[in-house]
């Protein structure tokens, strides 16, 4: 609703769950994925996943405390020869509608750690974006489900919004 609401495009109305396995993958750019612990794709899908992201797609991962060890791994697997890179403050995802000059805002406090941004890109282009030790994901829930305060919870959805209007301008990298 909030990408809708500032960017005034069309957007679902609703979550939509999509699987790799989905005939009608390529009609949604963005793929967004957060979790806790083991994430491992299978061999047939790392092919599909690899193919929608060489093709324009674009993975957001936002790590839910306890995905990065399996998230690189798999990053690893479907690009071997391109690795994540720390995004600095002065990338132009900070800064795509909504000013964050600090970076990456910090949603969710778990070991005290910084929020960290991360892009993986392949000949030119953002295919991967990684966001750790954030949570931007819990901002986005309903406020009763993490208990965050408006203030954080405003952040994460313009952080969101950031991202999608970020992709649409083409990804402009600084």
């Amino acid at each position: 609703r909030k990408v809708k609401e500032t960017l005034d495009v069309s957007v679902c109305g609703q979550e939509k769950t999509v699987s790799l396995h989905d005939a009608d993958l390529y009609d949604h750019p963005i793929l967004f994925m957060t979790g806790h612990g083991n994430v491992e794709f299978s061999e047939p899908e790392r092919r599909v996943l690899r193919d929608y992201l060489l093709r324009g797609g674009l993975l957001f991962a936002d790590d839910n405390y306890g995905l990065d060890a399996s998230f690189r791994r798999e990053l690893r697997a479907l690009f071997p020869r391109h690795s994540l890179r720390a995004l600095p403050n002065s990338h132009s995802i900070y800064n795509a509608h909504f000013r964050f000059p600090s970076g990456l805002p910090k949603i969710h406090e778990h070991d005290g750690k910084p929020a960290k941004a991360y892009g993986l890109e392949v000949d030119g282009r953002m295919v991967v974006l990684y966001t750790h030790e954030t949570d931007l994901g819990n901002g986005w829930e309903d406020p009763e489900v993490h208990k965050t305060p408006p203030g954080l919870r405003e952040k994460a959805l313009r952080m969101g919004v950031n991202v999608v209007a970020w992709f649409l301008q083409g990804q402009s990298p600084k």
